[in-house]
């Protein structure tokens, strides 16, 4: 470990030094044939990529001039160069205006949550191919499975409940589309090897067909690797398995088909509780958190997750003449989670731990049709999904994880969720779209309880024994069923100032489903169920690009429900759901790239705002400003870059307490610099290499407090026993990529 820091402004002068002084003419001398090469040795890769030659094309994320709201385009480019070789696709969003989040176990090593705006993790819809995936307990999402770097072509991120066409089961906060890898025109195999920091290594091997089959209408694309890691924290080890293919068959002028497919299984020992107490990191421990012994109630033994996912879709897309077009997608995915851990850092007995799980099985249907005429283009669909889960957590003794026979709880439901929409965009002048548009949201839910220890719904009328952990007597299990409904309009209009400048204004409507823990209450007895939390976005924003500048530039304001509380009916006894109130988030946003010439660029974005309840407080978590900062080197064979993101103080809350604990701005800074070679070996077409250095200064800021030591702690009186969550050390890691 570092015990010093690079200041930035010294980083990037090396930084910038050293690219320029190294290969600077190579793209001047013209390149040899291919059986040249193999004679005088590798030579570098005059281009990495096309038109490098302007601010759109070499900026890590960018908007879009047909944006109709705030929007960011991130690269496949970005993912590929300036992402660890095991990062999750959280790391592809960090580029994006006032998108950040954080991994304490090092990149692509920890379930983390990416923040949007101030807004968590779940109050954002967040897609694959357009296709929506989240838990169906609470709509939230899990950045260590599903999509890995290595599946992932980019990302589109709106932030704004987006038009009508816009689908998902949270809207409220903005859409995250995960774009999938784009397939390859020519046949490669590509091998990867990397090892870095904290005994992490990958293997991957990937093999694109090109262009096959009778008139090359066939292509395909298959990608394995395996990833394991020690952590930076103790005793967290990660163990990752991944597989996926995209295929795509041109079954006509007019119509194609593609498959998509992936599995992924994650083992790993992390705990529950993922932080480290204050007074370890007061005496500069940060990294502890499991130990070696078994008399310990945190001995990693009594931890362990055994994650499986797979997510696979069929989609057509077709033009079916005047006008017309359909694209349809049908999809089923898997997330089975089977976690054990010790519910106690010092208590080992009987019951301190929890047999967990969480699965699901979610199956739907995406269809999309528009029809574009001299008055504009209608656009309008359906979205159908419909997910079965089964979720359970019984007390459990650690060393021989003999359950209790009473769980916490125990339950079965059904989720099905229907989205008709309609949109118009009119072609009022030339220069001037004006979409109105309206989305109807259905969710119901359908649910079994089964009796239980009191976690939830209680015994249900028997007699629950603690000494035995058994009931006697009562309803096996209780059923229950909710629907919420909600019609959300959205209006946009766009205007092209100039071919390369345009701007647009938005009103838009979001919502977000509840949580499924509304009838965990004694005998599930409701008598007023909550609504779909809702949300209003207005924003303003222009985008201008040129060869040599990108930039864009939003104001918005959204107006939130807060979250629920419920109270007990003094009269029924029945628990009764009401909003806390409302809150604003509200603010200035902008990004842009510049090009200095000799292959250097500059990207930077910023977001200053205020994110708060309508009592004055602050949101927890959400920043007054969030600040991103790279300098970008591109030249022959090289491909370079150090992204520096800045996020603003924030506040974290002790249970109903707002603004309990101060958190001073964090820092951090990557650095990636990659290499190409043409024919390397006679054996290879190409050869990247990849050094990599993630916390480049090695930072140990406080990021958040996971959990308050006493209902007492805060800032002015912290407690010892305050549970961290801490950026990790500095990580290298050193990569080698071949083509065949």
């Amino acid at each position: 470990m570092y015990s010093h820091s690079l200041p930035p402004r010294f980083a990037l002068a090396l930084l910038a030094g050293l690219l320029h002084s190294v290969y600077a003419h190579a793209a001047d001398a013209p390149a040899a044939a291919d059986s040249d090469a193999l004679a005088n040795g590798p030579t570098p890769i005059v281009e990495i990529r096309s038109s490098l030659n302007t601010a759109a094309s070499s900026a890590p994320s960018k908007a879009s001039l047909d944006a109709r709201s705030a929007l960011s385009e991130v690269s496949d480019q970005f993912v590929r160069d300036f992402t660890s070789p095991v990062a999750d696709y959280s790391q592809v969003l960090q580029m994006a205006p006032g998108m950040f989040s954080y991994s304490p176990n090092g990149v692509g090593l920890g379930d983390n949550k990416t923040t949007m705006r101030g807004l968590a993790d779940g109050n954002s819809v967040i897609a694959f191919d357009g296709i929506p995936f989240n838990d169906t307990n609470g709509v939230s999402h899990h950045a260590w499975v599903f999509f890995p770097s290595q599946f992932t072509g980019g990302a589109v991120i709106d932030r704004s409940p987006g038009s009508a066409a816009t689908i998902g089961q949270a809207t409220y906060g903005g859409s995250i589309n995960l774009l999938s890898r784009e397939l390859d025109s020519q046949q490669r195999t590509s091998v990867t090897g990397s090892y870095g920091t904290w005994n992490t290594s990958l293997v991957g091997l990937e093999h694109a067909t090109g262009h096959f089959g009778p008139d090359g209408n066939s292509n395909l694309l298959i990608n394995l690797h395996e990833m394991k890691s020690d952590g930076y924290q103790t005793y967290n080890k990660q163990k990752r398995d991944a597989a996926s293919l995209k295929y795509r068959y041109q079954l006509s002028d007019n119509t194609a088909v593609t498959l998509f497919s992936s599995w992924l299984n994650l083992t790993n020992n992390t705990p529950n509780i993922k932080g480290l107490t204050r007074a370890n990191y007061d005496q500069g421990n940060y990294n502890t958190l499991l130990s070696g012994d078994p008399g310990k109630g945190n001995y990693w033994g009594f931890n362990f997750y055994d994650i499986s996912t797979a997510f696979n879709y069929i989609g057509v897309t077709s033009n079916l003449g005047g006008g017309w077009k359909l694209e349809d997608k049908a999809y089923v995915y898997r997330y089975w989670n089977k976690q054990n851990y010790n519910n106690s850092a010092t208590v080992i007995s009987t019951t301190s731990a929890i047999d967990k799980l969480n699965s699901y099985l979610t199956k739907g249907n995406l269809l999309r049709l528009s029809q574009e005429s001299s008055l504009g283009i209608l656009r309008t669909g359906v979205w159908y999904d419909y997910a079965k889960s089964y979720r359970y957590q019984i007390p459990s003794d650690p060393r021989t994880w003999v359950d209790q026979a009473a769980p916490n709880f125990s339950e079965t439901y059904k989720t099905t969720t229907v989205q008709p929409y309609v949109e118009y965009e009119f072609h009022v002048t030339p220069a001037l779209r004006i979409t109105p548009g309206v989305k109807y949201a259905s969710y119901k839910q359908d649910f079994r309880h089964l009796q239980d220890n009191g976690g939830a719904v209680g015994p249900l009328g028997g007699v629950y024994n603690k000494t035995s952990g058994t009931i006697t007597g009562g309803a096996p299990y209780i059923d229950n069923a909710v629907t919420y409904t909600d019609t959300l309009p959205s209006l946009d209009l766009h205007y092209q100032i100039t071919p390369g400048w345009t701007a647009y204004a938005q009103i838009a409507r979001g919502d977000q489903i509840p949580s499924t823990s509304v009838f965990d209450v004694p005998n599930a007895r409701v008598a007023t169920t909550p609504k779909a939390t809702k949300s209003t976005t207005t924003q303003f924003g222009t985008v201008w690009q040129s060869e040599q500048w990108t930039l864009a530039a939003d104001v918005y304001r959204i107006r939130l429900d807060s979250p629920y509380s419920s109270s007990v009916d003094p009269v029924s006894g029945n628990a009764m759901y009401f909003l806390n109130g409302k809150e604003i988030s509200q603010g200035v946003e902008a990004e842009g790239t510049v090009l200095l010439g000799n292959g250097f660029s500059v990207y930077g974005n910023a977001t200053v705002g205020t994110t708060k309840y309508d009592t004055g407080k602050w949101v927890a978590g959400a920043p007054a400003d969030t600040e991103t900062l790279s300098l970008n080197y591109q030249h022959a064979g090289w491909n370079s870059g150090v992204f520096i993101k800045r996020v603003g103080k924030v506040y974290a809350d002790n249970g109903a307490t707002h603004e309990a604990y101060g958190i001073d701005p964090v820092t951090l800074a990557n650095l990636f610099i990659n290499y190409r070679l043409k024919n390397p070996v006679s054996f290879a077409k190409t050869a990247k290499l990849q050094l990599g250095v993630n916390n480049l200064f090695n930072r140990h800021s406080i990021v958040d407090v996971a959990a308050a030591g006493t209902k007492t702690s805060s800032s002015a009186a912290p407690s010892p026993a305050d549970v961290l969550t801490v950026l990790p050390a500095r990580s290298v890691s050193a990569s080698l990529t071949l083509d065949f």
